[in-house]
């Protein structure tokens, strides 16, 4: 007997919007850019209610573009917990890193514009650096976890906190698959355990 239950009407209905607004979010952001666009405006565009909006996305603006930190932290954590045998962790993570926003050698055009307009807008760049740091806490504890140290080591707290501001500080060079090369290089020497 299957077990796997496709989602409700009301689910449905959710995922909807949630989509709607999203893709409203990104088509005026990409159209006047992110500070010229008005959370009324991407609420009236997707026809919905701007309570509705900030319902589905608390985080407001940034969140339409980024979403919230919980899909990055499922992501990283699985890319750990997940790598094939014999991959090193920051072999693993450097791997995960170079399939995401402006480190993808061969993103859709509009993957490519959206990645450009999160390094080039303050704001939305300081929300994905907060995204991505906020997943310390779970990264911490699955490396520990795979590598049988324990969480409060502040190794493994450097190296994972390394790690999360990779994105911010290689993402914005001139040729991020480089940077993330370089970053990637430096943590392997000061962590060869992982």
């Amino acid at each position: 007997m299957d077990r796997t239950q496709t989602p409700g009407r009301r689910e449905r209905k959710k995922a909807a919007t949630r989509q709607a607004l999203a893709t409203a979010a990104r088509r005026l952001f990409l159209e006047r850019g992110f500070d010229k666009v008005t959370v009324a405006e991407i609420a009236e565009a997707a026809d919905t209610a701007v309570s509705t909006l900030f319902a589905h996305f608390p985080g407001g603006k940034e969140a339409l573009v980024l979403g919230d930190s919980a899909e990055r932290e499922r992501a990283l954590t699985a890319a750990v917990r997940d790598r094939p045998p014999g991959v090193s962790i920051s072999q693993a993570l450097r791997d995960f890193l170079a399939t995401r926003g402006p480190f993808d050698p061969d993103p859709d055009p509009k993957s490519r514009a959206i990645a450009d307009l999160v390094v080039s807008t303050p704001a939305l760049r300081a929300y994905a650096r907060t995204l991505w740091t906020s997943c310390e806490t779970a990264f911490v504890h699955v490396i520990a976890e795979q590598t049988g140290h324990d969480p409060s080591d502040l190794s493994l707290r450097l190296f994972a906190r390394y790690v999360l501001e990779i994105p911010d500080i290689a993402g914005t060079e001139p040729d991020p698959p480089a940077a993330l090369d370089t970053a990637f290089a430096h943590l392997q020497r000061g962590w060869p355990g992982l």
